[in-house]
């Protein structure tokens, strides 16, 4: 067996260097109760790799897929189309390398494209510096908070209602164990919610997204003011970087630090992953921002060259003194993102983000005038939210048995909450067809 390489001597031989009688032995620490009494039902001890391969598309056959049919999910994770130039380009040498770029003279690819990397990001989100990633736009926030906390010497973090639910728990995850305090508003439905008041002298940073988790755009640059103003860090998070085409940048409502999920641009949906985190902030805070930055520079001979000018990480410097644990970047993620962004360039950007807001707007229209389901935006970029008249889930498994993937219920991601049964969010991306938009508003007129 080519996945079995040894043999029972070996494995005896292997047993008595560790000094135990059996493999059994070393799962002694594992209390009963949590072991399999017996072997699974119905799973076989092994197939040829033919059978494996015709059971595995079997499995993945029950899946109904954004490329088979209409899709209008969002809520974090978002269709678009990706060029196939940008799976040529990232599988070429000069870029694709087996790790880290420890040795500048031989990663020069590699690291010149993290530095148009941060360029990009700069740009996109009006901040003056950037890192050369994150893993994803989750746990980016959360590190993002930890770094306010750093900053500011306070530990007590102002999370938005309208901060994506999944960000919310990360954030408050790492806190209980990080020991800073996170106090979560209600989710802001309506996208009304003012946090200017609930700032504090203790509040070392205010969570804010945009477009919100509900599909609600908002300028917050009064709520900027009134951070600083007490001492805090407004921390601007954006879910749907393309937005960032025709919205207006974070850096410009003044963001102190700006974190993104980057997996539209140029990263497939992948059934979750993975994703690149995009991070930028101030200049001044840049020594407290985790992870790494490369640096342009010139070599003996006085040619351009690409350098780690930065690297906080605890692989490089004393743990205790290390801003964050975060041990890479999402390199392959941020080199599709940096091809795919490349090859868009100023202008296709803007009119990619300007097909996005008109593909939902023309959805827009169309649900909301559904009889009694109630539009509850009154600005959006390609994502929004309606109030159906029966609970949003059971809706969303009917369309989904006629292949039609019609949304996210809120209820999915905010669990408990009678508040949100009803609600539903819709995503429009410039992969939605007319025929698509037919067929969800004929499932869901049918459904309510």
């Amino acid at each position: 067996m080519r996945y079995l390489p040894l043999t029972d001597a070996d494995r005896r031989d292997m047993l008595g260097v560790i000094g135990v009688k059996s493999v059994d032995e070393l799962f002694r620490d594992v209390p009963l109760s949590a072991r399999l009494g017996a072997k699974v039902a119905g799973l076989p001890d092994h197939l040829g790799e033919l059978e494996v391969e015709r059971a595995f598309q079997a499995y993945a056959a029950k899946n109904v897929s954004p490329s088979v049919a209409p899709f209008f999910i969002g809520a974090g994770a978002y269709r678009h189309h990706v060029p196939a130039t940008v799976d040529y380009m990232i599988q070429r040498g000069e870029f694709l390398t087996s790790y880290t770029p420890y040795q500048p003279e031989i990663t020069q690819g590699t690291l010149q494209y993290l530095f148009e990397f941060q360029t990009q990001v700069t740009l996109l989100t009006g901040m003056e510096v950037a890192n050369a990633s994150m893993y994803d736009g989750s746990t980016g926030t959360s590190e993002a908070v930890l770094m306010a906390n750093r900053v500011t010497r306070r530990s007590k973090a102002l999370l938005s209602g309208g901060l994506h639910p999944q960000y919310r728990r990360i954030i408050e995850t790492t806190g209980h164990w990080q020991g800073f305090k996170a106090v979560s508003g209600k989710p802001d439905a309506d996208g009304l919610e003012d946090l200017i008041a609930a700032v504090d002298k203790e509040t070392s940073c205010v969570v804010v997204q945009n477009p919100s988790f509900f599909g609600h755009v908002r300028d917050f640059g009064k709520l900027a003011e009134a951070c600083h103003a007490a001492g805090a860090l407004l921390i601007v998070v954006v879910t749907e970087v393309v937005s960032l085409g025709l919205l207006k940048p974070p850096g410009e409502m003044g963001a102190d630090i700006v974190v993104c999920e980057g997996q539209s641009i140029g990263n497939g949906l992948g059934f979750g992953g993975p994703y690149v985190g995009l991070f930028a902030t101030k200049e001044k805070y840049m020594r407290q921002m985790p992870g790494r930055l490369v640096g342009e520079t010139v070599d003996a001979d006085g040619k351009r060259g690409f350098v780690l000018t930065l690297s906080t990480r605890e692989q490089h410097i004393r743990r205790e003194k290390a801003t964050s644990n975060i041990c890479t970047n999402a390199g392959l993620c941020a080199l599709a993102f940096t091809v795919h962004l490349t090859l868009l360039g100023e202008a296709g950007f803007r009119r990619l983000s300007e097909l996005n807001h008109g593909k939902a707007s023309q959805l827009a229209d169309k649900v909301a005038a559904l009889p009694g389901v109630k539009l509850l935006n009154e600005g959006f970029f390609n994502e929004f939210t309606v109030s159906l008249p029966k609970a949003a889930a059971p809706v969303v498994e009917a369309l989904a048995a006629k292949r039609i993937l019609g949304g996210v219920p809120v209820s999915r991601l905010l669990p408990g909450d009678k508040s949100v049964e009803n609600l539903l969010l819709l995503a429009a991306t410039e992969t939605a067809t007319d025929g698509g938009m037919d067929a969800l508003v004929a499932g869901l007129k049918e459904m309510l």
